[in-house]
């Protein structure tokens, strides 16, 4: 069986990032995807999808320090769906994305800076590799701790 995601899209608003008692951090943010299409009378449709994203550990703290609304990234992770009731009694529903990795696909252009940091002034980015890919912001972070987190 495979419950697996692959997302190309932009941040909706910044990370918030919570940490929780034992230390770990927790980074929610949503992203857009988006696809067009022409319609039967050939007008130019497009629709969005919003997702919830959630990263853990290190993930979050990269989040929280790199990852700025509008940026395009990468994420992959796996589909989750968890209830909580609110203090009204009622039944909250969420579908969520906890991403095991995410990428940045862009930087703002002009040399260093930007949505990356750089090793040295006037350097290439530390999230690069030596032969100008973008490094991966990859790692297995292992399943989310148990607690409720209702955001």
């Amino acid at each position: 069986m495979l419950n697996r995601v692959t997302l190309i899209g932009r941040l909706g608003k910044d990370p918030e990032v919570r940490r929780l008692e034992s230390g770990a951090a927790v980074a929610k943010f949503s992203l857009a995807t988006s696809e067009s299409y022409k319609d039967k009378d050939g007008n130019k449709v497009e629709t969005t999808e919003w997702h919830n994203i959630i990263v853990w550990r290190s993930q979050a703290e990269i989040a929280e320090k790199f990852l700025k609304k509008g940026m395009l990234i990468y994420v992959e992770g796996k589909l989750t769906y968890r209830e909580y009731t609110d203090k009204d009694n009622v039944k909250k529903y969420f579908t969520e994305i906890v991403a095991s990795n995410f990428q940045m696909l862009e930087r703002k252009e002009g040399g260093g800076g930007g949505y990356f940091p750089t090793d040295e002034p006037g350097g290439a980015p530390a999230t690069q590799h030596r032969n100008n890919e973008p490094a991966s912001v990859m790692e297995d972070v292992g399943e989310p701790p148990t607690d409720d987190l209702p955001f």
